[in-house]
């Protein structure tokens, strides 16, 4: 498997995974949870989307990209564009929701600590199983 592929197919898996969890929880959980589980995975699989671009970014990296465009879609519906696309599009509702929340920025905050610490204790678990290879190679 080419390199480029090995690197970015963890986090396609990982984006798909949260889009199934994320459409799970809108279809199945209501109330607090619901809500702002579902958007926590918002800014989840933006991270996702981000690592499968930039498959070296560092974690913290990562989580400030994902936290910033997610603030940015809440900040944007402070404005009447998301929620005239909203009314055109369930897709365009799905991504930019209608109405600001300020709740939603802690929500998407918690997203993305979650992402960069998974994200980085897969990272140091993969590094610990490529120097134990390596060790088990020299000798």
């Amino acid at each position: 498997m080419p390199a480029a592929l090995r690197s970015r197919l963890p986090a396609a898996l990982a984006a798909v995974l949260t889009i199934a969890a994320g459409l799970t929880l809108r279809a199945t959980v209501g109330g607090w949870f619901g809500k702002y589980g579902g958007d926590a995975l918002y800014t989840v699989l933006i991270y996702t989307l981000i690592v499968f671009v930039r498959p070296r970014v560092a974690s913290a990296g990562a989580a400030a990209g994902a936290l910033a465009f997610s603030w940015a879609v809440e900040f944007a519906q402070l404005t009447p564009v998301p929620a005239a696309l909203s009314e055109a599009s369930p897709l365009a509702r799905l991504v930019l929701g209608s109405t600001f929340g300020a709740p939603d920025l802690v929500a998407y905050a918690a997203g993305a600590a979650l992402a960069a610490a998974v994200h980085a204790l897969l990272r140091r678990g993969q590094h610990q199983q490529t120097s134990r290879h390596q060790q088990i190679r020299q000798n």
